[in-house]
């Protein structure tokens, strides 16, 4: 069973998502932080680096993006060798000074800027439409070979030439007609984005802002066994109601409780553990996290607790209890 907690004070809305009462997600998001992953712009190239095989784009943002060469190039082409990749030219596809359109994949980070790509995701609830791509796949989680074979079936015979899509895990069992639903508001939000009126002095420009923190983690996990959210905010619960009315899911509760919910529902503990560097384990071992600027790197430490058998029995045992 899962829960969605929202709590929001002083324009900080703080989103934790609980499986039978444990804590699994938790997100912050702040009216006081821009956001930028998701957006789409139309970009202006600033300047190539060849020995890099990328550019940075001025988005009109305080930094410029960064693209690679494999993000401008169409996806059938990634896929090819390595060796033919690298014969290609940055700068026989990008010239300083052309718009470009692109999506911010990944927000600034410290002294980085953000990262771009001409591959367009726009995800709906059944499925991620990909307007600049022309495959049609299947999410791996959806493991029934007839049902994806039916799902593929369905989306093939209905996009648009030269377009593609991603099926989400939403979509098993769904008929044709309410999948179709989805694959046109993502074609109709495509064709507005484009349809947006710029000339060549009026970039770089917004020309779509991604949805909220909580309208993404609500379009993931809508059909996946959401049974209960809870919001001290009435005028969320109005907004998450028409939300779940728009997509049939009348069956969610949605309560409002005015209280701090952290401390209602007993989640601050949870919250500090999450936080921690170093968390004890049960058995007397621990895990240490942390976050360097390439990668997050866990070590699992046996500490107290030495087993009863042998070597490999305890690392198991403390390796099975730290992944969880």
């Amino acid at each position: 069973m899962k829960e969605l907690i929202i709590n929001i004070e002083n324009e900080i809305e703080r989103i934790f998502l609980l499986e039978d009462n444990i804590l699994t997600e938790k997100y912050t998001d702040s009216k006081f932080k821009k956001r930028l992953e998701g957006n789409i712009y139309i970009g202006k190239v600033q300047n190539i680096v060849p020995g890099l095989q990328a550019a940075f784009v001025n988005v009109g943002e305080n930094k410029n993006a960064f693209i690679h060469l494999k993000d401008v190039l169409p996806k059938k082409d990634v896929t090819k060798e390595n060796n033919e990749l690298e014969e290609s030219d940055i700068g026989k596809v990008l010239k300083p000074g052309m718009p470009i359109v692109v999506e911010i994949k990944r927000d600034s980070y410290n002294k980085k800027g953000a990262r771009a790509s001409t591959h367009i995701n726009l995800p709906g609830r059944y499925l991620v439409f990909l307007p600049n791509s022309t495959f049609v796949t299947v999410s791996q989680k959806i493991e029934n070979e007839e049902e994806r074979k039916r799902l593929i079936s369905i989306v093939r015979n209905m996009i648009p030439e030269n377009m593609g899509a991603i099926i989400r895990t939403s979509a098993i069992g769904k008929s044709e007609e309410e999948i179709k639903k989805d694959l046109d508001s993502l074609i109709n939000k495509w064709k507005d984005i484009m349809n947006i009126e710029f000339d060549k002095n009026d970039f770089p420009k917004l020309i779509y802002k991604a949805d909220e923190v909580l309208d993404k983690l609500l379009l993931d996990i809508v059909d996946k066994d959401l049974q209960r959210i809870y919001v001290n905010n009435e005028e969320m619960q109005s907004k998450i109601i028409e939300k779940l009315n728009l997509w049939n899911k009348q069956e969610i509760e949605v309560i409002l409780d005015t209280k701090d919910l952290n401390e209602h529902y007993e989640l601050q503990k949870q919250i500090d553990v999450s936080e921690n560097r170093k968390i004890w384990l049960k058995s007397g071992g621990f895990i240490t996290v942390d976050k360097t600027e390439a990668l997050t790197a866990i070590d699992v430490n046996s500490a107290k607790y030495t087993g009863k058998r042998n070597l490999e029995d305890t690392a198991f045992a403390i390796n099975k209890e730290s992944a969880v």
